[in-house]
Formats: structure tokens, sequence, C-alpha cells
């Protein structure tokens, strides 16, 4: 029975058993496991939770068990357990699975705001014109109220129409309808390195617009023609790591066409990227722009002195194992200092929304992050995942960290501004 007190099916059991017979229990991923480090506790390490899966799978263990419930969303899902495997378990897939099976409480609100852009617009609007004085509410509501992401003054698409040309270039009025923005240099002599399409995401494009324009500017630059479809919608990794796994599919699908005309799908967040590289229908043609930008090699800017370090986003490192690229992208950019910190792949503790459903670890983890970006003595922090990014902002205010967290493009891109570009 699930917890409607209708009779559910057994997702696990629908799964290649294969998949949950992977693991070799030789515990190589327990120092990689944030909850397993912080309790000792072996059902909250991968092997453990792996453990209570199968036993759901083969019907010893009920879905709607309280312990299973537990564990499936006590799991950060950062998939260091992934990188540490030597048996290459698919922890990811079994995790969704699993979180299909026991559900999530307010699920409903995720399906409803993220099956349709305008609605999330609409929720961010209304978010961004309340205004709350933090101290009349009680504390744990003012922890999330903080937490909330602070809304863009202007969404993705009004933002990246705003890309400047030069009067010898493209003019905007000449875009096709379906295009954010096209290539100066190279639309202007037919020399386009690539066509590419932008992801602008769901919290992305309501909270970090800045990042998508900085991601055209970049990729401009850089002689490509870009191209944002306003039929995009949700990539849909927010709801499968939720268990939404039938929606996600179908929103996948509607990207799929959206996107049929480009090259390569550009993703600036690690969370989306990690999933799309992972969902069928996107057929391989999703990079993320520190990968796309190795691959292509990037224009060279002025000078843009500034003293970085770089924080390891779990769905990047772990997910979609681009550790090296974004540093390359950092240490291209003449006249900027990387300083490496220390557990930079240890999870910073936003995970989606757990810092809100699990905000006790989630704190945890973000007050050892924070020590450590300290330590390092660097006043920005560059991270590839919106999530981290609202993460350690709130984390910098919480702990009193005097440090300017950004995404690695970011940087690029202002170092091409200072440049003229």
């Amino acid at each position: 029975m699930n917890r409607s007190g209708m009779t559910a099916p057994n997702l696990l059991q629908q799964l290649d058993y294969s998949v949950l017979q992977q693991c070799i229990h030789c515990g190589l991923c327990l120092p990689t496991c944030p909850t397993y480090d912080a309790t000792k506790h072996e059902t909250s390490s991968p092997r453990g939770r792996i453990a209570l899966m199968r036993a759901v799978a083969d019907g010893k263990l009920p879905a709607d068990s309280r312990q299973f419930a537990d564990e499936m969303y006590f799991c950060l899902g950062c998939l260091a357990c992934e990188t540490a495997c030597p048996a290459g378990v698919n922890y990811a897939k079994m995790l969704e699975y699993a979180r299909a099976e026991v559900g999530l409480r307010g699920k409903w609100l995720l399906r409803w705001l993220f099956s349709k852009p305008a609605r999330l617009k609409a929720a961010a609007r209304l978010l961004r014109a309340v205004k709350i004085p933090p101290a009349i509410l009680p504390a744990r509501l003012r922890e999330l109220y903080e937490l909330r992401p602070r809304i863009a003054g202007k969404f993705s698409f009004d933002l990246i129409r705003e890309v400047e040309f030069p009067k010898t270039q493209v003019a905007q009025a000449s875009l096709p309808a379906s295009s954010a923005s096209t290539g100066r240099d190279a639309c202007a002599t037919g020399l386009v390195k690539s066509r590419v399409g932008l992801l602008t995401g769901c919290v992305q494009d309501v909270a970090y617009a800045d990042v998508n324009r900085d991601t055209v500017d970049v990729l401009l630059a850089n002689g490509c023609e870009v191209v944002t479809p306003r039929t995009q919608v949700c990539c849909g990794s927010l709801l499968a790591h939720n268990g939404e796994l039938r929606l996600a599919g179908r929103l996948a699908l509607q990207n799929r066409d959206a996107f049929k005309d480009v090259d390569v799908i550009i993703v600036n967040s690690a969370g989306c990227g990690s999933f799309m590289k992972h969902a069928p229908e996107y057929a391989g043609k999703v990079k993320d722009i520190t990968e796309f930008l190795a691959e292509i090699g990037v224009a060279s800017p002025q000078s843009l002195p500034a003293r970085v370090t770089y924080h390891d986003a779990c769905h990047l490192v772990h997910g979609q194992k681009i550790s090296q690229q974004p540093r390359e992208l950092l240490r291209a950019i003449p006249g900027l200092e990387l300083v490496e910190l220390p557990e930079a792949t240890w999870c910073c503790g936003s995970a989606g929304l757990y810092n809100i459903t699990q905000p006790e670890m989630s704190m945890a983890l973000l007050e050892r992050k924070m020590k450590q970006i300290a330590a390092t003595g660097a006043p920005i922090v560059a991270t590839g995942n919106p999530g981290c990014i609202g993460q350690l902002r709130y984390g910098a205010r919480k702990f009193g960290v005097n440090v300017e967290v950004v995404h690695p493009v970011t940087l690029l891109a202002r170092a091409y501004r200072s440049s003229g570009f």
C-alpha cells in the first residue's frame, strides 16, 4: 500500500535486477559518503541503502516502511560513491527508482511548478514581490526564507535579448524568431564554429539569469551561433531525482523536439547536465559549458587579476566526470590565480531539495565547506551548479565568510568584457 492507501506497483522489481546486484560490498564507497561519515551507520551508506533496495525488490521489506523512505531521502544523491566504486554500480538509477517507490511529501507542488515554465515564472514573480521581515518568522521558517533563491530582476529571455552587437555586426532584428542571439563575427562572416542551443533551465532561469547571459556572451566571443528555443521546458532532473520518472521523461521528449536543429545542447547547471546525459531522449547532444569550451578552445581575453578557488559540484564531478575542464577554463584567464580547495569534491549540502528536507545535515555540510573555503583565503569561489551557488552564498552570510560565489563562465565573461569582446 502507498501513502494514499492504494496498492502501488513495486518499481524496484521493474528495474533490471542485475543493476541491484552490481554492488560487491567492498566498502570503498564508505569514506566518500557524507551521511555515513556523519553517522557511521551502515544503513546510511551506499551499500546499506542498496541492501534496503534489494530487500524491497525481493519483497522482503515493504516499500512504504519508514526506514526505507527515510534512508532514500537522507541520501544526498551526490554520487561520490559512483566515483569511488570499482564495480561501476549505477547508484543514480537505483536511487531514482527507490525514490519513485516511496514518493516525497509535497511532490504535487514539484509537478505543478516544473511541468510548465509559465507557472514557475509566475511563482518567482510573486516571491520577488513579497517582502517578509525575517525577524517576524519562527526560526525554522526564517532559515527557509533566507535559503530561498534571490529572484532575478529579469529572466533569461529578456536578459539575453539585450546582448549588444557592434554596429558593423549582426543586428538583433535579423535574428530568427526562435533565437535569443547569434554569434557576432561568426554570423557576419559565415565562419560559425557550431550552432548550439542553450538550456535556460528552471531555477537558473528565474534566479541566475545572469549566468545564462554570461554563457551566451562567452559562446558568442568564441564564434558560436546560440539558439534558445522558447518551446524548451524543464529538463526533468529535479523531478527525476525525486522519483517523478514519467513526467521527467515527457519533458525530455519536449526538449528533444525543441533542440532538434542544434549541434549541441549547452548546459551550465551540473544537475541538469548529469540527468540529461543519462536520458536517451537527448541522444548524446548535451555538453556542460566548460566541457564544450575545453573541446573547441577559447579565445584569450585580457588579464583579469583575481584569486579564485573552485568547488566541484557533485553532479559535475561525480555525475558527469568533469573535473579538469572548469579548472582549465579558469587557468586560461590571464591574471587569475587558482587556489585548490581542500575537500573540493565533498558535497556542500545543497543537493536539490536537501537543504529543505534535511536541514540539520545540510547545514553541517555547509559549515564544513565554508571553513575549507575560508582557509584558502580566496575572495572568490567558483562552482558550476545553481544549487551550489545559492547554498554557498547563504553559507557566506550565515557563517561570516567574505567571499563572492560565481559560476566559472561568469569570470570568463568578465574577462572578455574587459577585453572589449
